[in-house]
């Protein structure tokens, strides 16, 4: 394999049900900043069926080039035509990496292409970078339950390949008047790669928010006591029009669900505010969440660690200090009604 043949940073911009998912835009981003330092410009690969329209959105924030794979094939998630479709135009366009989200979709698309193109795969990766000296990509991801940060090269071999957590990257600020080239790539008999039949998709409607996507985020940790004194910063997050999740220890102690897990090992948010209730403040959370605008912390452990980072912060018992702040919010709230 010649290194020098492969140019460029793919993206693989991924839609459902015709909306580019917001870790493409992610991506784009940060594939704009890799791409500066490499010299190369960043390709989004969109597949699907009848994608006209959503180039636009991937212009706007950054992407250089677009390349469409517009197949009825494509029209619903499928492993093996999604594959098959990416991995053609891999093969024939050559990047030097591809960037992946980590979804539910990329976690499963992204280990297959890099099979089949003989590649290395970094999973869930928090920071990318490139090595002034080989200008070979840099994957650094968590390692043994977040307890240390691992960095991985893929020197041998091309495309380098990762899968990226969402929240983690930033999108670049729009671009309103931003043209780009945009070619359509046919895969020929991509219908036959199609293995198995989807008789009828049955959509969850989501009942809570997520907590990336709040704006206000009231966390709490083991300080918390147990899984009751969550009622109380769910009531707090609700009257900012927010939302509650967690450290790792209230997790892992069984008060709160995963998908409400801030940190290395859980998600990476940036909301307005962030409220750390109880928390104090290990390197793994601190990596999920110090991108926040605001951070308000409150520990009756003046020397935590959690201090360092916050905007705000009180020492006090969170027993005490949550409730007066809900009452005084609810005042205010009723003179504003």
């Amino acid at each position: 394999m010649n290194k020098t043949d492969y140019k460029g940073i793919f993206v693989f911009a991924q839609q459902v049900d015709n909306k580019v998912s917001s870790v493409s835009y992610e991506l784009v981003g940060e594939a704009k900043r890799l791409a500066s330092v490499l010299g190369a410009d960043v390709t989004a690969v969109l597949l699907g069926y009848r994608l006209d329209g959503l180039t636009d959105r991937l212009v706007k924030y950054g992407a250089d080039k677009i390349i469409v794979v517009d197949d009825p094939a494509l029209e619903t998630y499928m492993t093996d035509p999604y594959v098959t479709a990416l991995h053609a135009v891999i093969e024939a366009k050559k990047p030097e990496i591809v960037l992946y989200g980590a979804t539910a979709i990329g976690r499963d698309l992204a280990p297959r292409v890099s099979a089949r193109v003989h590649t290395g795969l970094t999973a869930d990766c928090t920071k990318l970078e490139i090595d002034a000296a080989t200008k070979d990509l840099r994957m650094t991801r968590p390692a043994f339950g977040g307890n240390i940060m691992a960095t991985i090269l893929c020197s041998e071999h091309r495309p380098q390949m990762a899968t990226v957590r969402p929240g983690v990257m930033q999108r670049l600020d729009i671009n309103e008047n931003a043209k780009v080239e945009i070619e359509r790539f046919a895969v020929k008999d991509l219908d036959k790669s199609i293995k198995v039949k989807i008789l009828e998709v049955v959509k969850k409607t989501a009942t809570k928010m997520d907590i990336q996507d709040a704006k206000i985020l009231v966390s709490g940790g083991r300080g918390m006591g147990g899984p009751e004194n969550f009622k109380m910063l769910e009531e707090l997050a609700a009257l900012f029009g927010g939302t509650y999740s967690s450290s790792r220890a209230a997790v892992d102690a069984g008060w709160v669900e995963k998908d409400r897990q801030v940190g290395q090992t859980g998600k990476t948010v940036r909301p307005n505010v962030y409220f750390a209730c109880g928390i104090s403040g290990a390197i793994q959370h601190l990596a999920g969440m110090e991108e926040s605008d605001i951070i308000i912390a409150i520990n009756k452990d003046p020397s935590a660690p959690i201090f360092s980072v916050a905007d705000y912060g009180v020492v006090g018992d969170v027993f005490k200090i949550i409730p007066l702040l809900t009452q005084e919010l609810k005042k205010e709230l009723a003179v504003k009604n």
